[in-house]
């Protein structure tokens, strides 16, 4: 296949994926003859020929991979014709859980009740059935806790390419005191530190592969 068809495949790949496109993906479908950097170089120039033309669709970066997307400034006039907004409606206790778990992951339940102060395990079956967190293995340690990390779900949600892409928390909106308390974090630690401290941390810790679900496990997490 030649780039120009190749292009074409690419953005039907696009409009047809719920999710963001990953180059892997891209690679399977096309087969192992076009490579991930030549299917990487030609989306970003799709990017690139999107944003040029101003056209009602962009294609950005999200997610480790690419999604094709409405223009944020035609929002409104979407809105007015699906009626209703798509989100989802995360409670303040739920969007502490969910930004102690990005900022500090892999991280067990009990240290999330030890920055929250309170229980937790409802909070984590909700983010877990919204996909936003993820089991990631077991701690070595007394009754071998659950350790839990974001997912893809996550950096889609909020439009992150990927960890490195966390904002500081003396960048986001609020009194960074009351971030930094939250988070349980320096305020002036970066999005790649953490991605760093996330990968360093999980290489540290004997990490069993399998990947456990439902309210029993979570019960079962606690230290014997």
């Amino acid at each position: 296949m030649d780039d120009p068809q190749i292009k074409r495949v690419l953005e039907a790949f696009l409009l047809v994926s719920e999710k963001s496109l990953l180059v892997d993906q891209v690679r399977e479908a096309l087969g192992p003859e076009v490579q991930p950097a030549n299917i990487r170089r030609l989306l970003l120039e799709i990017v690139q020929e999107y944003e040029q033309a101003q056209r009602g669709i962009r294609i950005v970066e999200v997610a480790e991979g690419f999604q094709m997307v409405t223009d944020p400034a035609l929002a409104s006039f979407v809105a007015r014709l699906t009626r209703r907004v798509r989100t989802i409606r995360l409670t303040k206790p739920s969007m502490e859980t969910l930004a102690i778990i990005a900022y500090r992951q892999p991280i067990t339940r009990l240290e999330i009740e030890q920055v929250r102060g309170v229980d937790v395990d409802g909070v984590l079956e909700t983010l877990l059935r919204l996909s936003l967190i993820r089991i990631t293995g077991r701690k070595e340690a007394v009754g071998r806790p659950l350790l839990y990390g974001t997912t893809r779900e996550f950096l889609d949600h909020f439009g992150l390419r990927n960890l490195e892409d966390l904002p500081s928390l003396e960048d986001l909106q609020g009194v960074p005191a009351e971030l930094k308390e939250v988070a349980g974090i320096s305020a002036t630690e970066s999005g790649a530190e953490i991605a760093q401290t996330a990968e360093t941390q999980a290489e540290e810790e004997t990490v069993r592969p399998e990947l456990v679900e439902g309210r029993t496990e979570l019960e079962g997490e606690r230290p014997a």
